[in-house]
């Protein structure tokens, strides 16, 4: 039997060519000189550095300012992804129902996807302005003694109110995508089937709105870890004591603001190691009980 061979061609590489080489200069060059400065231990001007292996991350591991760092990093990543996610799941069920006005409302819940971080940061911090803040005035009225300048839960608070309220018009689009690729057929089924709206959510609805959830997660994780740094630099910029800032901003500060370019570098590389874990995780676990 004669065997078939195809030609091969050179035009798929070529299309592919940019995509690789925007990739090479914007991604896997600065992840090298990431891992290599590391290794590095340099003066604040840059004009003369050292190799000392490993002890830029024994440093960084042993201190309790990035330890209280990647701690709240955590905490505000899960916060902010649940609590956007379930949001704007419920405000995408009930824009589903609505037929009168349903453009302009489901227009009116998009709208803060065109809002840039550092604006909706500006915009919050605003609303919480202890002169002029609405928000700020309205919890202190409530007796609840409101201060972010000074209280780091306070100013947590805000940080992840904000962060939540950004992300939501986002998650609230997929959402709706979702719920009306559903087929009417389905639907009046599990209506005929079972009278409860809340049984038929749960054990219709949502189980069919199991890959866009997902889907979801990953990128409101991605979102809570890396884009958020606009919002805490505006609003916060870490304060009080760095109890707010996030391990990408605080590669920001101790490396344009400390001149620590090879300990920022080797903290970089650990955010780099924990976001890969994380996604692993997340593609071998969680994944699998997805339905697609």
């Amino acid at each position: 039997m004669k065997r078939v061979q195809f030609e091969h061609s050179a035009v798929p590489y070529l299309f592919i060519a940019p995509q690789i080489l925007i990739i090479s200069i914007f991604f896997l060059w600065p992840a090298a000189q990431a891992l290599y400065q590391s290794f590095l231990l340099e003066d604040a001007f840059g004009m003369s550095s050292q190799f000392v292996w490993f002890r830029n991350f024994e440093d960084v591991l042993t201190s309790s300012s990035w330890t209280r760092s990647a701690i709240f990093t955590v905490l505000f990543s899960v916060l902010v992804s649940v609590l956007s996610i379930a949001i704007s799941l419920f405000l995408a069920v009930r824009a589903d129902e609505v037929i009168r006005g349903a453009k302009s409302y489901k227009t009116l819940l998009m709208w803060g996807y065109a809002i840039a971080p550092p604006v909706a940061g500006l915009l919050g911090i605003m609303m919480f302005n202890p002169l002029m803040g609405d928000l700020y005035k309205a919890f202190n009225s409530f007796g609840f003694e409101f201060n972010h300048i000074e209280n780091a839960n306070d100013a947590a608070f805000i940080v992840i109110l904000i962060a939540v309220w950004k992300q939501v018009s986002v998650n609230f689009i997929f959402f709706l995508s979702g719920l009306q690729g559903i087929p009417k057929s389905v639907q009046e089924a599990a209506t005929l089937d079972c009278k409860s709206p809340e049984r038929r959510f749960w054990t219709i609805t949502f189980p069919l709105l199991a890959p866009t959830t997902f889907f979801l997660l990953v990128i409101n994780l991605t979102y809570a870890f890396f884009e958020t740094f606009g919002i805490i630099d505006v609003s916060t910029k870490g304060a009080p004591g760095g109890s707010t800032a996030t391990l990408v901003y605080k590669v920001y500060v101790d490396g344009f603001l400390g001149a620590d370019m090879g300990g920022s570098a080797a903290q970089s590389v650990l955010l780099m190691i924990m976001v890969s874990v994380l996604t692993v995780f997340q593609f071998r676990f969680i994944e699998r009980k997805v339905h697609y």
